[in-house]
């Protein structure tokens, strides 16, 4: 199957396809991969032979912060059409950023609220403000009735989910799990960047969560406790960073000689709030952020507190 690429707004609506079939979108940065396969082939079940599914591949500049990758982030348009293609797109949008944004940068912006401000908030600031306003104007560009997001993000899954509630978007918003590679690393165009060092101290996040995962029926505490005993043993954790006995790094820029853990959290999946309840039952995730090197990786497990449903 080979998609049609569009670059503006109203190519885009003239493929709206026949009236009453849905429509589905599935919104990337490009640097497509299993994780981006996982998405379109999910909204090809959901929307059937007659419907039609939209990939977006855009690299939105108000996502990135000062210092980030925005110049190095990997642009390969021609692949990512053939894999969008290959696993059940009809169409891959890719605009230019003058197309998303006619007026240049933005005054009018979509708040992520408090919930933008903690975990991937407090580390990049600005970031999930930036996410959200992008995918708003997708989401109406693309007009469609059902949008697909991975849990790997979900901190963004919540954050879109609560903007569809919040501002009364029609549009309805799937998670598709997590896809792993053979060796527990999520999937990441991110990864890429990662040499033979690096990722064997990245699997360390992986193994951090499926030990809180294993304590979940001990509580809040037993979760935490597991994750971070794994993690201990990779590098710096993130509450050693202000303690004036901390190693010295200044030797090593890189951190390569382990992980340097920015947090290692367990939060409600629909506020992001952390529990801090030690008696808390129900649903919870348990998210881990890291530096390998100079490459941030982020993951995170669903799992339930208490006793097994």
């Amino acid at each position: 199957m080979t998609a049609h690429v569009v670059t503006t707004a109203a190519e885009l609506r003239g493929l709206r396809g026949d009236t009453g079939a849905e429509r589905a979108v599935v919104m990337t940065m490009g640097a497509l991969h299993e994780g981006h396969a996982a998405l379109v082939r999910a909204a090809r079940e959901r929307v059937g032979p007659g419907g039609q599914v939209v990939v977006t591949v855009f690299v939105n500049p108000l996502q990135f912060g000062a210092g980030e990758d925005l110049g190095r982030y990997p642009r390969t348009l021609e692949a990512d059409v053939l894999i969008a293609g290959k696993e059940g797109a009809d169409v891959v949008f890719a605009p230019p950023v003058e197309e998303v944004y006619p007026g240049g940068e933005p005054q009018v912006r979509v708040s992520a609220g408090p919930m933008g401000d903690v975990l991937e908030g407090a580390s990049r600031p600005g970031h999930f403000d930036g996410m959200l306003t992008v995918v708003a104007k997708l989401l109406h560009l693309t007009a469609p009735d059902v949008a697909f997001f991975g849990q790997k993000d979900a901190q963004q899954l919540a954050l879109v989910r609560r903007m569809a509630e919040d501002l009364n978007f029609r549009t309805a918003i799937v998670a598709v799990p997590t896809v792993r590679e053979d060796d527990g690393l999520a999937l990441s165009s991110r990864n890429r960047y990662l040499g033979e060092p690096e990722r064997t101290h990245a699997l360390a996040l992986s193994r951090a969560l499926r030990a809180g995962e294993q304590a979940a029926g001990a509580g809040p505490a037993a979760v935490l406790r597991a994750a971070r005993d794994v993690l201990a043993g990779q590098g710096r954790p993130v509450e050693d960073r202000e303690r004036s006995d901390a190693p010295d790094r200044s030797d090593d820029p890189d951190g390569s000689d382990g992980l340097d853990v920015d947090y290692v959290a367990l939060v409600d999946p629909a506020s992001f709030r952390e529990i801090t309840d030690a008696a808390w039952q129900g649903e919870a995730l348990l998210a881990v952020a890291a530096r390998a090197g100079r490459t941030r990786l982020i993951d995170n497990v669903p799992l339930h507190l208490g006793a097994p449903r």
